[in-house]
């Protein structure tokens, strides 16, 4: 697990020199261990296609790339600015496999014609290099990194379709004169990119590593932030920073650099139409188990310690239940809630007693941390600079998660996943069921996902900025879904919902849990997304997965509490679940991992909230109405409405304007 930073010219300019060791400097918190930086010479803009490259390390990391001259030297400063260079590849690395000298990055294959700088895991990288081996090919370590490179001599960029994992990187084939930015299926690692007026690509793991470069100037997408306050989201590849773009998961860029054209492929996207004849409920379980079992094998493979996330709930507890056979004493981590000041139904938020049955079930190492109502206001500066811009969920407490999973271990374990393809939302589904027409599940299920403001008050509260928009978030949601859809019954349309929420839903969690974790240079594997699960959990029927599809019930997200009221949803996970945990935590109520901050908010935190939200100087009034936002806001702290979603986001947005505005 690494961070990736790179230019790439898409003209006749060079790239800007003093530019490359900033840019990984930013995010040195992803790979404290090493720091790679090649500039490349591709001959690509000059008639003898002559071409030569720099390879370098810092002065920092010497001790441990003694053949690679230092990027401060006076001689490699003096070669970089000789010459011009039209590609650059920088890496920050976290040791995981392979932590000795081989594992450096960026890495070639043994013709210095093939580059990577990469960041990920690839957890079949074993069965791939023997396959690799067969065919003839040698490998000098023992990385996934270097699979990679070998896997794309041998079957081309068709080879990411192989790999079953996580990752997102840049690979220049010199030979062919090609250069690919890639990300997984998922979208589990991120990657950011930006194309400046000259026409440069620059691409990193995190947007502040784009703001390095030179002439960017940092300004509000203020189409993306329509979109955030509609959904608590943004469903396209939009971020707040205007002109920096997320790569779509499943996609890829490829890159011509003799033409200069520039083509984005979409290799990989989920399908939850069953497509195969169905079978009997006891089928489904069997290969269920037998798949999460392999998946979770899977990724225990590390040079390094591994530990996992053990929340009160079924997803990290099942994970936590095979991991346990394979690490003894594994280490495990949970975040519980000081309560004394929460009241109703955030009374019961804090899981730490289920946790630790679950510790004493599975004998693991466990550690846990409190959260108080000033936790939140402590930490969030430091979040807004890591999470660089606003996503879903009030994600804080993952924060302090990571932080405690970090003093343990460099990897852990998270039950990211299990939600969205098993059907774990049955309160979200009761929008996609008896509908007449997939126009009137669009509008049910768009007036579902308007999360933060009410419809009749988003006109007003957006005034300021309505002008210089042209965005309709219908149109945005709409555009998620797959077309021609047809949908039959109540199935088809839930199967819609899976997929949409797959899309987006999950992929805000990924890039939040990304960001959170890789903060305290720690490792997230989500076992449940494996590709080999993933594939077989689409085709499980929706009547396997959910107990009654025509009586769901409604449920506001808001009040996170009455999400005691079921636990109908992942139903065939439950049941093929019952042989790894208890069965009170396995038949147990939905719990979402979430504070209890709409007590907070009006009570211990007031203060805070009125400090950073109810004056008329924050940075939140350049872009929204003063008086309709600060309405909204009273409503909540003088109890008249829940709106602990829409005060997170706007405490999240003013942080953001601090930092990046």
């Amino acid at each position: 697990m690494c961070g990736i930073v790179g230019v790439i010219s898409l003209n006749k300019k060079t790239i800007d020199i003093n530019c490359i060791k900033p840019m990984a400097d930013k995010i040195a918190h992803r790979g404290p261990d090493d720091a790679g930086y090649l500039c490349f010479h591709t001959g690509t803009k000059h008639e003898n296609k002559v071409s030569f490259f720099q390879n370098l390390t810092d002065e920092k990391f010497k001790n441990i790339d003694d053949m690679l001259p230092a990027i401060e030297s006076i001689s490699a400063q003096r070669e970089l600015h000789l010459h011009d260079y039209d590609l650059y590849m920088g890496h920050r690395r976290l040791s995981i496999l392979d932590v000795s000298y081989d594992g450096h990055q960026p890495m070639s294959d043994l013709s210095k014609n093939i580059w990577i700088a990469y960041n990920g895991e690839i957890y079949n990288f074993k069965e791939l290099r023997a396959e690799l081996e067969q065919l003839g090919h040698r490998f000098k370590s023992k990385t996934d990194t270097e699979v990679i490179i070998y896997a794309y001599i041998e079957w081309g960029i068709d080879c990411i379709k192989k790999f079953n994992g996580m990752f997102a990187f840049s690979l220049y084939d010199n030979f062919n004169k090609k250069f690919y930015l890639c990300r997984d299926r998922y979208g589990i690692k991120p990657i950011y990119y930006h194309i400046t007026k000259d026409n440069t690509l620059v691409y990193a793991s995190e947007i502040k590593s784009i703001l390095e470069y030179k002439d960017y100037k940092s300004e509000l997408d203020k189409e993306a932030l329509l979109e955030y306050f509609t959904f608590q989201n943004i469903f396209t590849n939009k971020t707040l920073h205007k002109n920096i773009n997320i790569l779509e998961a499943g996609c890829y860029f490829e890159i011509n650099l003799l033409s200069r054209d520039l083509k984005k492929i979409n290799y990989w996207d989920f399908d939850f139409s069953a497509s195969e004849k169905l079978k009997d409920e006891r089928e489904y379980i069997e290969e269920l188990d037998r798949l999460f079992i392999q998946a979770v094998k899977r990724q225990l493979v590390s040079d390094v310690e591994i530990g996992s996330y053990l929340s009160g709930g079924m997803d990290s507890g099942s994970i936590t239940a095979i991991a346990s056979k394979y690490i003894p004493c594994l280490k495990t981590f949970t975040v519980g809630f000081d309560l004394s000041s929460a009241s109703g139904i955030e009374l019961s938020f804090d899981e730490r007693a289920k946790s630790e049955y679950m510790s004493y079930k599975f004998k693991t190492e466990h550690y846990e941390m409190v959260l108080k109502s000033g936790d939140m206001e402590r930490c969030l500066s430091d979040f807004a600079h890591h999470i660089e811009e606003p996503r879903v969920g009030q994600s804080y407490p993952n924060y302090y998660a990571a932080k405690l999973a970090s003093k343990f271990v460099k990897v852990v374990l998270s039950g990211a996943g299990g939600d969205e393809l098993f059907a774990g939302y049955p309160w979200r589904y009761y929008k996609a069921v008896n509908n007449d027409s997939f126009d009137n599940y669009i509008d049910k299920y768009y007036g579902f996902w308007k999360r933060l403001i009410p419809n009749k008050d988003i006109k007003d509260v957006f005034s300021p900025i309505l002008e210089d928009t042209n965005v309709w978030t219908r149109d945005i949601f709409s555009s998620i879904f797959k077309t021609p859809l047809k949908a039959q019954n109540a199935e088809d349309y839930i199967n819609h919902s899976l997929y949409f929420e797959a899309k987006t839903f999950l992929h805000g969690l990924l890039v939040v849990e990304d960001k959170l974790s890789m903060a305290h240079s720690l490792e997230t594997r989500v076992p449940f997304l494996d590709n080999d699960l993933v594939d077989f959990a689409q085709k499980i029927p929706v009547q396997f997965k959910l107990k009654n599809i025509n009586n769901l019930i409604n449920i506001n997200e808001n009040d996170i509490g009455k999400l005691q009221k079921t636990n109908d949803g992942k139903m065939i996970l439950r049941k093929a679940m019952d042989r790894h945990i208890p069965q009170d935590i396995n038949k147990a109520v939905k719990q979402g991992f979430s504070s209890p901050d709409s007590s907070w908010f009006k009570g211990d935190s007031i203060e805070f909230v009125k400090n950073k939200l109810l004056d008329d100087k924050a940075n939140i009034y350049k872009y929204m109405d003063k008086t309709s936002t600060q309405k909204l806001i009273k409503e909540h702290l003088n109890g008249k409405e829940n709106r602990r979603l829409f005060i997170w986001s706007l405490l999240n947005f003013e942080e953001w304007n601090n930092i990046y505005g």
